[in-house]
């Protein structure tokens, strides 16, 4: 590969989010009209260059938001209106989109135009002269009203790859009519990193002085490195989307993007702000989005994933509690996140001990008894189907077992739940509270809601600070291959209490016995660290 060309210290890379536009066009991706209001607010906080809010020719919604963000001025930002470049044989006084652009009244236009002669020959069955002069005018059209204009050219690296000397003579043609920012698009996603770094240093010898962007699709799962090989090329403007949302299989992801522009390659982005200050919002805006579409984080993502510091072997677990950068590529806390240590089969004493003092605030050797004890009743559990993963307050409840730590304050006896055609499910339990044997009923949507009702009222009069928790949420999973309707299953069930939030797993092949078993570790998790907390041990 050529020699990189990214290492001037102190280079800015401009950022371009469309999240509100590009990656709303991703399947089962709808934004609200408040939806794109609060994120273009926390895009503004986050310090990106551009927030491109939509296409206000394509549908009423992006119109609308143009004219709304009028109460809302951006601090750090400023605000771009998508669209094409005009039609053939119309003038641009006369193209709709233009004058879309125009009206929404905003000081960026960001316009695509072709550079593919496929699309041009086959597509708009346009002229390839024709195609040049609509993105001249279309680009003159925009400057002579007074707006930036950032060009994306569309299917750049697949039109040079066929035509090289016609995709840059699109290119030129953007660029001599007073565009800024000339975007090279890898909009089928298909173009593999060594040939964005090619075209891209190619084109940047060609024209030395034309400022380059990237545009990258992720559908051979490589818009991340090429939007980096592009930069690496000479790129100083990228453009992305919160957690790589939007159409097929998404764009280039910002999360990684950003921080690993300024904290692996040397260059500067986002405005003001210096690390890690800079990108310390950043999960926080990942989740954000997230929260927004209705969807649950994606625990793997890297920089500000839930598991993107997760030490779950026992080496690593050990390695890290002595030297962090020995598994950490940088510090979590620079973008948001923590380190979390995992209690699993795979686990040594070492993780053991480090989500003791993580959670329950206890100062634990390793090499204690009951540490090793503990250890090997959470690896017999997990043959059994269990999984403390995803549910470590289980398994800090079996480590206060062994440690002599846990005082029983209340005991299921007994168990019943009703349940036929209609939604309402009916549940009674015994339980032993502190001496006394309280019956209550409950009455819920489904059987786990009907016994988590009947417990609470068992509880909650002897426990009262039980009435602050919620069940957050629900999940059952099967693990192992499903064999028949007796298979096991594995209950995780999430709870807070306003200021934490913990898991707890439970597993059964009576899938309301499962469930059973995870409330009450949920519950039961509340009395024993509030004990510790109370009688201040290990602190």
């Amino acid at each position: 590969m050529p020699r990189i060309l990214y290492s001037h210290a102190g280079d800015y890379v401009e950022v371009l989010d469309t999240t509100l536009r590009d990656g709303a066009q991703g399947a089962n991706v709808s934004f609200t009209l408040q939806d794109k209001i609060r994120i273009a607010l926390k895009l503004d906080e986050l310090g990106v260059d551009y927030i491109e809010g939509g296409w206000p020719y394509s549908n009423p919604k992006d119109y609308q938001f143009f004219k709304a963000m009028k109460e809302y001025p951006l601090a750090r930002a400023k605000l771009a209106a998508f669209g094409s470049t005009r039609r053939k044989n119309t003038r641009p006084s006369q193209d709709e989109s233009l004058n879309s652009i125009v009206k929404a009244d905003v000081p960026v236009a960001v316009i695509f135009g072709k550079s593919w002669t496929l699309h041009v020959d086959k597509v708009m069955e346009a002229t390839r002269e024709e195609n040049l002069a609509m993105i001249s005018e279309s680009v003159e059209y925009l400057r002579e009203h007074g707006m930036e204009v950032i060009y994306d050219a569309e299917h750049f690296y697949q039109g040079y790859q066929e035509d090289p000397e016609y995709a840059l003579a699109t290119i030129e043609a953007a660029w001599r009519a007073g565009a800024r920012v000339i975007v090279l698009a890898d909009t089928n996603g298909g173009t593999p990193p060594h040939e964005v770094y090619r075209i891209t240093a190619e084109v940047r010898r060609r024209f030395p002085n034309m400022p380059l962007g990237a545009h990258m699709h992720n559908d051979i799962g490589c818009a991340v490195a090429n939007t980096l090989m592009a930069v690496a090329a000479g790129a100083r403007h990228v453009q992305g989307t919160i957690n790589g949302i939007g159409e097929r299989t998404g764009n280039a992801d910002l999360v990684q993007i950003l921080p690993t522009l300024e904290l692996k390659m040397g260059l500067r982005v986002l405005r003001e702000e210096a690390p890690p200050v800079k990108f310390a919002k950043l999960r926080e805006v990942s989740r954000f989005v997230y929260e927004a579409l209705g969807l649950q984080p994606n625990p793997y993502q890297p920089y500000v994933g839930e598991f993107a510091f997760a030490h779950k072997g026992g080496v690593h677990a050990d390695a890290v509690m002595k030297v962090p950068r020995a598994y950490e590529h940088i510090d979590p806390q620079l973008v948001g996140n923590r380190r979390v240590f995992v209690v699993s089969e795979m686990a040594g004493g070492a993780s053991v001990v480090l989500k003791a003092a993580e959670v329950l605030g206890l100062a634990l050797n390793k090499r204690d008894e009951a540490v090793r004890r503990a250890l090997e009743e959470i690896k017999m559990l997990e043959k059994e189907g269990y999984s403390f993963d995803v549910a470590p307050a289980s398994a800090m409840l079996i480590l206060l077992r062994h440690l002599g730590l846990y005082r029983e304050r209340f005991r299921i006896l007994e168990w019943r739940v009703v349940t036929g055609p209609a939604e309402a499910s009916y549940a009674v339990v015994k339980v032993l509270v502190e001496g006394r044997t309280m019956l209550e009923a409950g009455e819920g949507v489904g059987p786990v809601h009907a016994i988590d009702v009947a417990l609470r009222k068992a509880l909650v009069g002897a426990f009262p600070e039980l009435s602050d928790v919620q069940l957050r949420d629900y999940k059952v999973i099967l693990p192992t291959a499903v064999k028949s309707t007796e298979s096991v299953v594995r209950v995780v069930s999430e709870f807070t209490d306003g200021e934490r939030i913990w898991r707890t797993t439970g597993v059964s092949s009576n899938i309301v016995m499962a469930s059973l078993m995870a409330l009450r570790d949920g519950y039961d998790f509340v009395l024993q660290t509030n004990s510790l907390n109370k009688n201040n041990i290990g602190r």
